[in-house]
């Protein structure tokens, strides 16, 4: 079996995976009760959809290649010295966008990825309310996204940059000061078309599949956050860098928290002396 086809085939079981935690979430999301909320450590929000999920997918990891560890964003935190010593590693968010789940408003996404050397190599975005995946291969010699809706399956491409204005997707949740600037000034070089507010990896998703330019995001998240989306993004022809306009990489410091970044459609754009 070439490399590709392993990397097609490990994409297919992602996606099966993917799909069956969607339908985890879907079973707590769809339930007549009201959804418990627990806390944690961090303040973030804890469902019972999380943990059913996150157990779905670490099991079913596990099974598919036992020799590759998963690091969830609902699993022990393991330490770095230990963590740095794992060349791939599987690494997943079970819920992304645990508030949207919440308040019950379908922006929420089962997430995905498989790390190599720092780099999200393959990544797989399921939006279980709309049944909507998200996939893509981001290899050194194999290359491609998807977007995958009931049977039907669509190669997916960032859009090209051409003087037109811009289309920005933005946090539903976390806006601030320092954005609104960053936004004013693309409004006053290029322009700016519509701002998309939407919740969890989708917003990345989005400028993947060609519908938004550019993510701009000046607020914490965790590295399990943007993974998934970074491989899609990436294999659409896109990528997601840091205010240096270095791409994210992953697992290489203690803390797993990601730096501001911007997620680019275009990436043969001039973008850094606009953001700048």
């Amino acid at each position: 079996m070439s490399q590709l086809d392993r990397s097609k085939h490990t994409l297919s079981e992602m996606c099966r995976i993917a799909e069956a935690a969607g339908e985890e979430i879907l079973a707590v999301y769809n339930g007549a009760a009201d959804i418990e909320v627990e806390q944690k450590a961090d303040d973030s929000p804890l469902t019972l959809a999380d943990r059913r999920a996150h157990d779905l997918i670490e099991r079913e990891l596990l099974a598919l290649a036992p020799e590759i560890p998963v690091l969830s964003e609902e699993s022990l935190q393991l330490p770095f010295a230990e963590r740095q010593r794992w060349a791939r590693y599987w690494l997943v968010d079970p819920l992304d966008g645990t508030k949207e789940f919440i308040g019950r408003n379908g922006e929420f996404t089962v997430n995905i990825a498989l790390i190599d050397n720092g780099i999200a190599r393959l990544g797989v975005v399921h939006v279980p309310v709309t049944g909507i995946t998200y996939s893509g291969i981001n290899g050194d010699k194999a290359t491609g996204a998807w977007k995958t809706e009931g049977s039907g399956s669509v190669a997916i491409t960032v859009a090209a940059m051409a003087g037109q204005k811009i289309r920005v997707v933005a946090s539903r949740r976390h806006r601030g000061e320092r954005l609104e600037q960053m936004l004013a000034n693309i409004d006053h070089v290029l322009g700016i078309d519509e701002v998309v507010s939407i919740g969890s990896s989708l917003k990345m998703c989005l400028v993947a599949e060609g519908a938004a330019d550019i993510y701009p995001r000046l607020a914490p998240t965790s590295e399990w956050d943007t993974a998934a989306a970074h491989a899609i993004l990436r294999a659409a022809g896109g990528e997601i860098v840091d205010l240096d306009f270095c791409p994210l990489r992953y697992n290489q410091k203690d803390s797993l928290l990601n730096p501001e970044f911007i997620a680019l459609g275009d990436r043969a754009y001039a973008w850094q002396p606009l953001l700048r």
